[in-house]
Order: C-alpha cells, then structure tokens, then sequence
C-alpha cells in the first residue's frame, strides 16, 4: 500500500493511496492562497487599480513584462484574473485515479480540475450536503471571477521568478497555476458524484467496503473507513468533538485501524473559537455604537450560520436589534434556504427544533422578520432600497482579492469608525489587508477554526488506538505560534510524509476471502483425519470478478465425437486431471506394506531395523525403501518403472480422500 502526497496545503488535501490494485482519492482541496498575488477585481475599475505603476526589475529587464506587474503599496502584485494552485498532475495521472472519496464540501473546490478534460473514468462519493454546499461554493467562486473579468491573462512573469521580489519569488510551482474553470465544469464535475448516507457500506469495486460517518467538523462532513475482510484503514480529515450545528463525530467507526491518516488540523490553534465568537461580537457592537458599519468576508456556508445566531442574540442584548444585517452572495438564497431542510445531517438539539416544528436554524426566523437580508451582488435590485448603515455586512471573498467585500473595502475603508473582521483562517488578514493600504477602518483578526486542535488531536488517536498513525511532517514539529503545539503519541508508531513524497505503508495483505458457489459447497465431505481435525478436497475453478474471488465447479463439458476423430481418445481436460486428484494422510503400516510388495509379485524382501531405523531391502531388484518420521524414500539402483511401482504400492497403503 502506498500514499501520494499531492497537496502541501494542510487545510485543503489531496492524497492518493494504492489498495488492491485500486488507486483511491482522498480529498481534492484546492490551495486558494495563491490568490494573495494578484491584485483585487472591483465590479468598477477606480482611478486606484489603474493608475498603479509598473513593477521594472533592476537587472535583464523584458519590456514584454511591462503590465503584468504593479506595484502598490510597497508590494508587487500579478495584474490578471487569479490564479489558483492544483494538486500535482505528475505523481500519478488523474486518468488513473479510479475512486474520489471526498470528506466536507471545503476540500473538493479541485474537483473540476481532476475530472474534466483529464480523461478521468473514476467514481466520486460524497454525502448529500457536501456535493450541494460545496455546488454553492464552486459557483460563487465561478461567479465571482467572472463578474469582473480582466482583459488579458499574464504568464510571462512566471519565467522570471528569480528577478522578482518576495513572496513572488517564493511561488511555488507557479508554471502549474490555473484560472478558474468554467460553469459548464462545474456541472460535470458534480455530476460524477454519487451520494452516500453516514454509516451507508458501499462495495467499491470489490476491492474494499467504504464507509463515511460523522466528523463533527461542518454540514455533510465526514470521515472515510475503508475496510475488508482483514484489514482497516481509517481517514480523519477536518474534525471536530466540539458541540455545533453539525452532528457529533462518530468515534467508535475509528478504532482499532490499522492504519489512520490524519490531517486537517485547526490553522489557529492557539486561539478558542467560543472566546473569538465572543470577541466578534463585542468589536461588532462597539463599531455600531461609534456610527460604522461592519464587515464579515465569509464563504456561502458553514460557520456564517453561526455567525447569525450569535451575532443577532448579542445585539439584541446590546439595545442594537434594529441594525440591518446583509448576507450577499451569488448563491446567498440557495444556501439560506437548503441549510434548514438538513435535519438528518444536523446535531440533536437542531434536529429536535425540526419535529416541533420549528426552523433548525433562526436565520429562517430573522429572514421573515427582515432582521437579514439576502442579495447576490451590491448591484442587484432591491439592494440599494434597503440598504441603511450603520449596519452589518456578510460577503465574500475572504481573500477579498474578488467579490462584493472588495466593493465594500473601498467604499468604507477610509472611515475609522468601520471594521472588517476576518472570520476565516484559510488566508493571513495582514496579506489580505495589503493592496488595500493605507486603510483607516480598524481591522480584527477573530479566527473561528472549529477543527481539532493538537490536545484534542492526540486526545483522539489515545482513544482511536491504531495500529500504525499517518500525519503530515508538519504536525510532529513545534508549532511556530506555540512550540508545545505538536502531535505526540510516543506508544504509536508514526509515519510522516510532506507534499510530494510517496509513502509505503506497512500494510501487507496476507489474507483475503473467497466464497463458494452454493453447488460447490454442497459437495464437501470432512473427513476426520485426527482427534478434532477433519479436511475435505475442494475441486473447482477460482474466478476473480471486480476484485471478489469464488470458487466456482469445475464444468462439464461433454461433447460428441466429429467423424475425423472417432476412435482417437480425446485428451483429458485440466478439470478432469483435477478431479481425479487424492490426497494422501496417515502413518505407514511397515507389516502392510511388505504384505501388499508380496502381493504385487516382489520376492527376497528383508526388513531391517538398524538404529532406531526402519528399512525394507528388496535384494532382487536391488532396492531399499527407507521410512522416516514424515518422508519414505525410494533408493532404486534398477529400471525407473520400478521405482514408480514401489511408489504406487506405499501410496495404496495410505489413506486417501
């Protein structure tokens, strides 16, 4: 068994095993901070973006590179649609890849990349809120792009890595960056996506049984086992033990592996997510109470959910329910509306709100009572009616590198009394914040990360007890924000592995099963060959048929003898040899077997006892048969065709079956 390490994006994986002959998926994450490069896509190009001066390098200047580059606010940015970094193509090509196992709708934003346009033949399994949240991922992220198209793609740039300052310089593997894939992708991709329940058992080409259960971690999320009839292999991919909106981690489907994979760890774990919930919507309520407007950029789902709850409780609490609160996003209706018909993927407390009957979520409640409202773009209609401030503002990109929040930066960004709070850990708010210096509104950084952290991270593997723990290198190594931040589980044994490298996993199929035809099985006859034991022959064919094997009758085949061969006998089939195969058992009867030697016509036998040895001396034939403990040997000085009579005489002293 081996493992490709096609990410080196902690938060967002991809790997590849090889199981059975098959080769498996585990994720397709898609590496978004590339993104950080480019300059920001405003709906309406301002005298800012355009007035930007060219970046020069100071030695081998390429005057074809004037325009590609701009520099701005003491850093270089790539002027072009951004751009996006993919798992690597050339460890193992995705034609190859027969299995996609996707485990929370965050980690498949590469699906379209890997299926279209590769020659990708395979099958994608995720649950039912995976493949339809992250479908409103996909498409705002589509959306998004294209709503503020650039006129002219840069790529000389990333020939000239070594001219250019950092982080550009730093790229890694930028040749291998991608725009955005299109629509019409979108939908193909998630079209080859089957849906499976928590706890459903799916035959997966006969190789392995799969099973996703409950991580905790978001709507949908799930970890993979992959079992048979010997062997297990785990997969835990961002989870979470704390108590949300989703349904509790499954921990028991986990135990005893042997071998777990592990990955997807918090990227904030020196921080709390209840206290930086907390502090959200204190810095939110001070910014309404100084006369500003707040801004969250978040994805279309997920912990914005939360977001509304709280945030609405707070501010009611605080005298401020009558401040408007904005949720704009492409796909801002469809996920308000799906996230409350999800009851079965939802924890105990939601799903009780359900058989009330009562909304899972209050959003639905603020939505009626227009506490919420909900538009695809600043400029869709209706927007420009309702909106007042102060108020509060939900929008994506939280990159803001494209989407409505770049809108609202510019828009707000000079006035001190606005905030932007970043909610999302997937990009450093101090890189985010860069294009867009000097900014007057206050900035704060309340990361709301409910994945695992590294207590809880080896909490869980003391109770999941594997036999063998998979982790990326990074996670046995001190954290750079706290060193006593690392996974450590001194009684396991733990392999690491970082982006590139392929693994081999002590995983060594020893056994496997196989299973009869019901016609087979009824001619076994045990026959008892010791105190307790008894064996049977089995005569058949084994067939092996999308990785199951059975053993199936041998056929009989009978056919009529044609005219040119009658009389001529035909020659015995490979099923007819085996069919008239015994099988010898027992102890030799030394008197039996010179009684049978005097039957088939042998004269002058001797036998001899010698030291503690038995032999039978056939002096005419020049032959001694010694017997031994578990061997008899023929020592023949005469004609073979004696050797092979002596040899059928003691087998016919033998029992047989």
């Amino acid at each position: 068994m081996r493992l490709y390490c096609l990410s080196g994006d902690l938060a967002k994986p991809c790997y590849i095993i090889t199981f059975k002959g098959l080769r498996i998926m585990l994720d397709c994450g898609l590496t978004e901070q590339t993104v950080l490069n480019f300059l920001p896509l405003p709906f309406v190009q301002s005298q800012k973006w355009s007035s930007l001066p060219n970046f020069i390098p100071g030695r081998d200047h390429d005057p074809q590179l004037d325009g590609e580059l701009k520099e701005c606010c003491g850093r270089v940015f790539v002027d072009s649609t951004p751009e996006f970094n993919l798992p690597m193509d050339k460890m193992l090509d995705f034609s190859e890849v027969d299995v996609i196992l996707i485990s929370n709708y965050l980690n498949m934003l590469a699906l379209p990349y890997i299926t279209e346009n590769t020659g990708f033949k395979g099958k994608v399994y995720a649950t039912e809120p995976t493949l339809q949240i992250g479908r409103f991922f996909l498409e705002e992220l589509v959306d998004y792009i294209e709503v503020s198209p650039k006129a002219c793609t840069a790529r000389l740039w990333k020939e000239k890595l070594h001219l250019l300052p950092s982080p550009l310089c730093e790229a890694f593997r930028a040749k291998k960056w991608r725009t955005i894939f299109s629509l019409k992708d979108v939908q193909g991709s998630l079209l080859k996506v089957t849906i499976m329940g928590y706890d459903e058992k799916l035959d997966i080409l006969g190789a392995f049984i799969a099973t996703p259960v409950s991580s905790g971690y978001c709507l949908g999320s799930s970890n993979w086992v992959l079992s048979t009839a010997h062997e297990k292999i785990c997969y835990v991919s961002g989870s979470s033990t704390l108590t949300t909106h989703p349904r509790p981690i499954n921990q028991s489907a986990l135990k005893h592996a042997d071998v777990l994979i592990m990955t997807g760890l918090t990227q904030a774990p020196t921080v709390n997510p209840d206290t930086k919930l907390g502090e959200l919507c204190m810095n939110v309520a001070l910014t309404i109470r100084n006369n500003g407007s707040a801004l969250i950029p978040c994805y279309p789902s997920g912990v914005v959910y939360d977001l509304f709850e709280c945030l609405t409780q707070n501010l009611e609490n605080a005298g401020l329910n009558n401040v408007p609160m904005f949720f704009i996003s492409p796909v801002a209706d469809s996920s308000l509306a799906y996230s409350n018909i999800l009851a079965e993927w939802l924890s105990s407390a939601k799903q009780n709100k359900v058989y009330l009957p009562d909304d899972p979520f209050p959003h639905a409640f603020y939505l009626r009572n227009n506490k919420l409202k909900h538009y695809n773009h600043v400029f869709s209609e209706g927007f420009s009616k309702d909106f007042r401030q102060p108020c509060v503002v939900f929008c994506g990109h939280p990159s803001l590198r494209f989407g409505d929040a770049v809108h609202f930066i510019e828009m707000w960004g000079n006035n001190p009394n606005n905030s932007i709070i970043f909610t999302e850990p997937d990009f450093p708010y101090l890189q985010v914040l860069a294009p867009f210096q000097p900014l007057a509104m206050k900035a704060f950084y309340c990361p709301i990360d409910t994945s695992l952290n590294y207590q809880q991270a080896n909490k869980l593997i003391k109770e999941l007890k594997p036999n063998v723990l998979v982790i990326p290198e990074a996670y046995t190594k001190p954290h750079p924000s706290a060193p006593n931040l690392f996974i450590e589980q001194p009684d396991k044994k733990i392999i690491t592995f970082k982006c590139g490298e392929i693994l081999r996993l002590p995983l060594k199929r020893k056994l496997d099963r196989i299973y009869l035809t019901y016609e087979l099985s009824q001619k076994i006859f045990p026959r008892e060959v010791a105190a307790g034991v008894t064996f049977s022959t089995l005569t058949g064919v084994l067939q092996v048929k999308d990785k199951v094997h059975c053993i199936q009758p041998c056929a009989e085949i009978k056919e009529e003898p044609s005219s040119s061969s009658a009389g001529t006998a035909a020659a015995p089939t490979k099923e007819d040899v085996l069919q008239k195969v015994k099988y010898e058992y027992g102890s030799i009867d030394v008197e039996a077997v010179m009684k049978r030697l005097t039957q088939d016509g042998f004269t002058n036998i001797k036998l001899d006892r010698t030291d503690g040895s038995l032999s039978i001396q056939l002096v005419n034939e020049d032959t001694i048969i010694k017997f031994e403990d578990n061997e008899t040997h023929i020592i023949c000085g005469g004609r073979p065709t004696t050797r092979l009579k002596l040899r059928d005489t003691i087998m016919k002293c033998l029992q047989s079956f």
